[in-house]
């Protein structure tokens, strides 16, 4: 069978596309050789299961960006320590949405508390790891490589994941599937970066697609007869290794290419969410996650994000906004998955880079700490509170900052094993300790 696909007409030429627009920006790709074979792939991904994985399940990450304050978020409500430290900042006993007789959800996590009560939340305590980093750009880096050792590690937990594990990715056909992750936003998580480059990002659906360099009809002709020729170079010249790496852009163009149809496509057969979702930023992004599996979506990991929790000053009103919208988005985002019944095929994790210092700083706030609650939230969740919180007592602290209970690195293996169905070790470069959550 003949596999070199040149493009032979302009029709077909500005159906397959060369040029997209994400997040604002254009580039041009090649087109070649492999539509059919991945038009194909994703025309049988559109109703399969996920291969490898236990009745097609799926992980969302839901990133809270700047470092949250885990204990006005999970309070030890229960800890005198925790009222010497914060005179103005510690959250009153009699407002507190008490778990147990030593800690609670801030009172604006209420939502949060309702979906806890069904046994559908999963609270980590005193998650991090040895040596901990203070710094936002670096502690993020530890977060999204899985790896606190290593500064040179390139490829995301997740990116690695998807490379061990994503269907549609045989090296033996060289194929990829680019949509295995998705990110909601306009650039690529390290999480999700990977040798293969099967994720993708995007703010908007509407301008992930091919746009031309003009609106001029007649630049625009001329712009696909130059980049049609140059697919029929790519098409006749593939021993030749600078052609080589033409077909390998071609490749990518067309996985884009692919996407964007497929985005589309998906978007169009959904009638919608089923419940209504805040008006705020991470409740647009779930609203979207919403909509994709609903559509039928086989990607494994959506990626979104919620940023300005660097409350080094004011921190009260700013933090108490953001735990609102974090709970009434996630709320939501269950509810929907509920309504359309796919609520036992989704797990959630929620994580920040670091907590803050147990003491409060003079100007309202905290600074970069050390140890913070992870969330894990789903129907499949075996919820409660998982391990001790940490000691607050002033002997038992590492230069003011919590001292880690449980490795991060035991969450992601757990997700990875016993949501995912992946072995965890090639992804982490070690085993590490299964927690029970799911």
């Amino acid at each position: 069978m003949n596999d070199d696909i040149p493009i032979t007409s302009r029709r077909e030429f500005l159906r397959k596309g060369i040029l997209f627009l994400a997040a604002g920006y254009s580039a041009p790709f090649f087109l070649t050789r492999t539509a059919h074979a991945i038009n194909q792939t994703f025309a049988n991904a559109a109703t399969a299961s996920l291969p490898g994985v236990p009745d097609g399940r799926v992980l969302v990450v839901i990133q809270l960006g700047g470092g949250n304050d885990g204990l006005n978020t999970v309070v030890p409500h229960g800890v005198d320590d925790y009222y010497r430290a914060r005179k103005q900042l510690a959250i009153p006993r009699d407002k507190v949405l008490k778990l147990n007789t030593t800690v609670g959800f801030h009172p604006n996590l209420t939502k949060l508390q309702e979906l806890y009560d069904t046994g559908r939340v999963a609270v980590l305590q005193g998650v991090g790891y040895p040596n901990p980093d203070r710094s936002h750009f670096r502690a993020m880096e530890i977060w999204h490589t899985g790896d606190p050792v290593n500064e040179k590690v390139t490829y995301g937990w997740l990116g690695r994941y998807l490379d061990n594990a994503c269907p549609g990715c045989d090296p033996r056909q060289n194929q990829l599937n680019p949509m295995g992750g998705i990110n909601i936003g306009g650039s690529m998580p390290q999480a999700l970066q990977s040798a293969r480059g099967m994720s993708i990002a995007f703010d908007n659906p509407d301008t992930f697609r091919w746009i031309p360099f003009t609106t001029d009809e007649r630049d625009a002709k001329q712009t696909a007869a130059t980049f049609e020729k140059l697919n029929r170079i790519v098409a006749q010249n593939l021993r030749n290794p600078q052609v080589a790496r033409l077909d390998f852009l071609s490749r990518v163009a067309m996985n884009a290419d692919l996407s964007s149809d497929r985005l589309r496509a998906i978007l169009a057969k959904s009638k919608g969410n089923q419940v209504s979702y805040p008006a705020s930023s991470l409740g647009r992004q779930l609203q979207l996650v919403g909509r994709l599996i609903a559509g039928g979506m086989t990607t494994r990991v959506y990626y979104v994000s919620i940023g300005g929790f660097d409350t080094h000053a004011n921190q009260a009103g700013t933090h108490e906004r953001l735990l609102t919208e974090f709970a009434e988005a996630s709320h939501a985002f269950q509810r929907d998955l509920d309504k359309q019944g796919n609520a036992s095929r989704v797990v959630t994790l929620t994580f920040s880079e670091f907590g803050r210092r147990v003491a409060e700083n003079a100007s309202g706030g905290t600074d970069h700490g050390t140890a913070a609650p992870i969330f894990i939230c789903g129907a499949n969740v075996k919820g409660g509170l998982y391990g001790d919180h940490p000691s607050l007592a002033q002997a038992d602290l590492d230069r003011g900052d919590l001292k880690f209970q449980t490795d991060f690195r035991s969450v992601y293996a757990t997700a990875l094993e016993n949501w995912l169905g992946a072995k965890s070790a090639p992804i982490l470069g070690a085993d590490y300790p299964k927690l029970k959550f799911v």
